[in-house]
């Protein structure tokens, strides 16, 4: 399987994802012989990461990456300009789920494996989630929230909830950052020489493989979000529902709707958009947008959202 090209401004953070996408397609498929297309630069994780601290943009300036560029790939026709949806109403026979990615921590920023640690939002990571909120509250009722039950995303949930008239949040640990053991609250360079064991799991090529200390599998993160979501579908159609969660979740989300697309950046407090009817009927209407930032600092990248900082 060929990825199509990417922007190379960042290309550990796309490295790590491309692994989890090739790992996800796997599982999804079968077909174990995607390994023997995939180049052995996206396979690869043994080159030291770069710099401890992620750069920053401020909403979109001509010589940096836009909040709304074409890397944070636009995918859905019933999406006005400006990235707001259109007040479409909900088919009866799906549910529409929005799923948010929390907003900043200093380990975002750190680059740091978060994974299950109980890590706060920073004052970004506030002032993003106050920004999701108050764009949530202008697109269409909203009758559930959803959220991990780590305090990042339930800070993030609590400002939703408040500006969407105080619905109660639902904690859901299906919901949650994978756990990666031993390499939690390490950054990955540093990690590799503290628990080289816990690490080379981490880099390993099986589904399967667990990361010493509790860590889990990409099958155990694969089977835990995907069930979580179906099982909020299936008690939530014809309505339009909240879940905030992890960069890593969300990729796995997006994997287990577009095997076969193009990956989508998840950045902090992006809003992301799956239609799921019947349980295993999924599609990903849009997703990557966080025009809600535009006058917001943000990380332009999440140091591989999916397998680290998340």
């Amino acid at each position: 399987m060929n990825f199509p090209a990417k922007d190379r401004d960042d290309d550990e953070d796309e490295r790590v994802g491309l692994q989890l996408l090739v790992y996800l397609l796997i599982v999804h498929t079968g077909r174990t012989e995607v390994t023997t297309n995939a180049s052995a630069s996206m396979l690869g994780l043994a080159t030291p990461f770069i710099s401890p601290r992620r750069s920053r943009t401020h909403g979109p300036e001509p010589d940096r990456e836009p909040a709304m560029s074409d890397s944070n790939t636009r995918v859905a026709a019933d999406l006005v300009c400006n990235g707001d949806a259109q007040l479409v109403p909900i088919g009866g026979d799906y549910a529409e789920i929005v799923v948010v990615h929390h907003g900043e921590t200093d380990w975002n920023a750190d680059g740091r494996f978060q994974g299950t640690l109980d890590v706060e939002l920073n004052e970004i990571g506030r002032q993003q989630a106050t920004a999701v909120s108050e764009r949530l509250s202008r697109e269409g009722k909203i009758t559930a929230i959803y959220s991990s039950d780590l305090k990042r995303a339930l800070e993030t949930a609590n400002l939703i909830a408040t500006a969407c008239g105080g619905l109660e949040i639902i904690k859901d640990p299906g919901l949650r950052e994978r756990n990666f053991g031993e390499l939690q609250g390490l950054q990955p360079h540093v990690a590799a020489s503290v628990c080289p064991e816990a690490y080379k799991a981490l880099q390993s090529q099986k589904t399967d493989q667990e990361i010493p200390g509790g860590g889990e599998s990409v099958d155990q993160v694969y089977q835990r979000c995907t069930t979580c979501l179906r099982n909020i579908s299936m008690k939530h159609k014809g309505e339009r529902v909240v879940a905030v969660t992890h960069g890593g979740v969300l990729r796995t989300l997006y994997m287990r709707a577009c095997p076969n697309k193009q990956p989508v950046k998840f950045l902090n407090t992006s809003v992301n958009i799956f239609h799921l009817s019947d349980g295993d009927n999924w599609v990903f209407k849009s997703g990557g947008y966080v025009s809600h930032l535009s006058q917001i600092e943000y990380l332009r990248t999440l140091f591989g959202g999916d397998r680290t900082s998340g």
